[in-house]
């Protein structure tokens, strides 16, 4: 993950394991004295069904183009120093991360207002849509 000294928010549509580190190396800010990542992983259950895997598609300009206006919406809302969005397409196994959410501020209140928000409104506005592989051989598209 690249970014200059002035780049402010982060966003990516990746086809392999999402890393942790690299994430929180772009948070850095010298004034910032909260940072909070989130990771979204494949749980085994939803609900009484059982998940094997799931598989993630998008409209890759469109679904960019939504996760930098969110980005940078929540980064002006919140004051943040750093934002950062990485959401897996293909295949992602069980205890996999599907999204990455992370962010820094000055402040722990502002940060933790922030990711809450940039993950319900990734899920209702970006063209990213899982589709559900279950234990019993069906799947499912699911899109909120």
């Amino acid at each position: 993950m690249e970014r200059s000294a002035e780049t402010r928010v982060v966003v990516e549509l990746v086809d392999r394991p999402i890393e942790s580190d690299p994430i929180l190396d772009a948070l850095s800010d010298l004034d910032a004295g909260a940072h909070s990542l989130f990771l979204g992983k494949t749980r085994r259950r939803t609900a009484d069904k059982e998940t094997d895997y799931l598989v993630y598609d998008a409209y890759r300009p469109m679904a960019l183009t939504e996760l930098r206006r969110l980005a940078d919406a929540a980064a002006d809302r919140w004051q943040l120093k750093r934002v950062v969005v990485i959401h897996r397409l293909g295949r992602v196994d069980l205890g996999e991360a599907s999204i990455a959410i992370a962010a820094s501020g000055g402040h722990r209140r502002e940060v933790f207002e922030a990711i809450p928000w940039l993950l319900d409104e990734i899920k209702s506005d970006v063209p990213i849509w899982k589709q559900e592989h279950w234990s019993d051989g069906l799947t499912e598209w699911v899109h909120p």
